[in-house]
């Protein structure tokens, strides 16, 4: 799976963690920055280079880390296609993905550790959307919001 990752300077350093634990596991990465820390960067930047990436197919799923993880997850969604949620529970990383179709996950650099980070993308990349009735008419309704 390719995974397409991104992160300002507040959520520079658990980025590269992420994407060296994920490269290590044989998922393929596609870093579109920030690509060095940069303290004055700002996360709209990063947030729409992954919401971007991500809806034009060139992952199959994102992950995006800023300060709190509130200002990437407002800003990816802006980007049409994006679904982007700050997760910083297990529930809510795989019910995300399983019930609304979740394909961008926010984390919170300044929040979250390594250790529960590695936890949230796992469930993250290993859900998959319930195609169930009922799920997809929601989504079907989210998606008519865009228009």
């Amino acid at each position: 799976m390719k995974i397409v990752i991104g992160a300002d300077h507040a959520g520079f350093a658990l980025k590269e963690t992420i994407a060296a634990e994920l490269r290590a596991a044989g998922y393929e990465v596609v870093d579109v920055g920030a690509h060095e820390y940069i303290a004055t960067d700002d996360y709209p930047d990063s947030a729409e280079a992954v919401a971007r990436a991500v809806v034009a197919g060139a992952g199959e799923k994102g992950i995006l880390v800023c300060g709190s993880g509130v200002g990437a997850s407002i800003a990816a969604n802006k980007i049409k296609g994006a679904r982007a949620c700050l997760c910083h529970d297990i529930y809510s990383a795989v019910q995300g993905v399983e019930h609304d179709d979740m394909n961008i996950l926010c984390l919170g650099g300044q929040i979250v550790g390594p250790a529960l980070a590695r936890q949230l993308v796992k469930g993250f990349l290993g859900a998959k959307f319930d195609t169930a009735e009922r799920f997809q008419r929601r989504l079907d309704k989210v998606l008519a919001l865009e228009n």
